[in-house]
């Protein structure tokens, strides 16, 4: 063989090696990074070649499966009463992928899951039966809320104090995820997502706004614990209105004839006395209030229920006259509903926080379970002198306070109203939030609620947590209770 063959042989064979070698890399290193990569065509295809697992409700499906009438897509994704359920299950779309439940569990529910499979099935990558998402979702307590936001731009949620679950997640306006489960429904997408109204934002878990009085229950067991007071029934030195601390501002109440002068704990949650708690989060200190509010799920970026929800925030490096503010949940305090729902749950559950969830197994084809968040971790809050105490406040609130649309016949019903002021010079429509708990005298049965209306046809004037969200509270709560 002459010199120039030589060299041409060897630069042959160098080739070869060389895609023998890039395509063992790719075989067994790339392998699943090209089966994950979005633009895979063949994932699409494999997901929706079957039917695909279903999100169960009360026990009952509230997705299924519908064979498609062409293309290389075999099944889309249908839902029953999508608008009531679609805060909670998200939507599985053949164009625009998956959110919430059906994202975090869409390897269960279109078989892909290894603990779906037996080891025969695993080595020879046998497609098999999906898995069910079984949620603590309760459909009286959904439903009820749902019906009771109605056109109104708002959230809720409910919790069981005791155990953590999730009983109701309402997020309004709604959408139906069936408009968009398909390749073809592109015009049902941009309108969606084209909305002003954003019908497509879960408000329940993922709209952080001003809480406004809702937050003084946070304040006043920040001050509690502190031993700022031994009792809810014990004066402050409170004057109204407040000279906010470094200005020449002056805070008053709702109303000047409110008894909050020096008022008790108990009269200034009853009366909702601004210059109460501005000048108690004052006299803690930002960073005692900010301990307290991060023990109840504040600054928390990683609250997953399991859907990850967006962190409720109490600001760092406030002056004082910002600290003051704080404490009426105003300045730059936000919170979800969620997260207010978890403050009125642990103080009712006698300042212990079950974690919130609203999934309790998960389950093979076969119903065997694969994972269970039946016994879910609990955290001490605050003690069960200052749950105790703030109960009783709540209770006053609710009956002959400033909650009275919240009570439930045959219940125990506390609560607390809130208005929270937002806009340039607060030019804006107010937020009306109510949060509230409710246990059953006979049966002992409880649940937490958290209401937020952002948008109603209100008139400014009438905008009230009382008035307006106090009453969606009132029905969860009556559902979940069964009253």
């Amino acid at each position: 063989m002459n010199k120039t063959l030589r060299r041409a042989s060897v630069f042959c064979l160098l080739l070869v090696l060389a895609l023998l070698a890039r395509a063992t890399w790719v075989q067994a290193y790339e392998s699943q990074a090209l089966a994950d990569n979005k633009n895979n065509r063949r994932t699409t295809i494999a997901q929706y070649a079957n039917p695909l697992g279903d999100i169960i409700v009360g026990g009952k499906s509230v997705t299924g499966s519908k064979r498609t009438d062409s293309g290389d897509l075999a099944y889309r994704r249908t839902y029953t009463d999508g608008d009531l359920y679609s805060a909670v299950t998200g939507y599985s779309s053949q164009a625009y992928g998956s959110t919430q439940l059906e994202g975090i569990y869409s390897d269960v529910l279109d078989g892909t899951d290894n603990r779906l499979k037996n080891p025969v099935d695993a080595l020879t990558g046998k497609q098999t039966a999906p898995g069910d998402v079984l949620t603590t979702i309760d459909p009286s307590v959904q439903k009820a809320g749902y019906e009771a936001l109605g056109t109104k731009k708002g959230a809720a949620v409910a919790i069981d104090p005791k155990t953590g679950e999730i009983l109701g997640m309402v997020s309004t306006p709604s959408y139906d995820p069936s408009k968009i489960s398909g390749t073809t429904d592109g015009d049902a997408w941009k309108q969606l997502t084209g909305d002003k109204d954003q019908p497509m934002l879960n408000r329940a878990l993922r709209e952080p706004l001003p809480p406004g009085s809702t937050f003084k229950l946070v304040v006043a067991s920040a001050a509690l614990e502190d031993g700022l007071f031994s009792s809810i029934d014990q004066k402050t030195d409170s004057p109204d209105p407040y000279r906010l601390p470094g200005t020449v501002r002056d805070l008053g109440n709702e109303s000047a004839s409110d008894p909050c002068k020096d008022a008790t704990l108990r009269a200034a949650l009853e009366y909702s006395c601004n210059t109460v708690f501005a000048k108690l989060a004052d006299d803690l200190g930002q960073d005692k209030v900010r301990a307290m509010a991060e023990k109840f799920g504040f600054n928390d970026t990683k609250q997953d229920v399991p859907v990850r929800a967006w962190a409720s925030n109490y600001p760092s490096h406030m002056n004082k006259a910002e600290t003051a503010l704080s404490g009426i949940g105003q300045f730059d305090v936000t919170a979800t509903p969620l997260q207010m729902a978890m403050v009125t749950s642990a103080l009712a559950n006698g300042g212990v926080m079950a974690t919130p969830h609203m999934v309790s197994k998960v389950t093979d084809g076969d119903g065997n379970t694969l994972q269970s968040y039946d016994k879910e971790p609990s955290k001490r809050i605050v003690s069960a002198s200052t749950a105790s105490q703030l109960q009783s406040a709540m209770q006053t609130v609710v009956e002959q306070g400033t909650g009275s649309s919240a009570k439930v016949p045959g219940a125990v019903v506390g609560g607390k109203t809130g208005t929270a002021q937002h806009g340039v010079d607060n030019d804006k429509a107010p937020y009306a939030w109510f949060t509230s708990y409710a246990k059953d005298k006979s049966t002992g049965k409880e649940v937490a609620v958290a209401v937020l209306i952002e948008d109603s046809d209100a008139a400014r004037a009438e905008v009230s947590g009382n008035g307006l969200a106090g009453p969606v509270a009132q029905k969860m709560m009556a559902a979940a209770l069964n009253k």
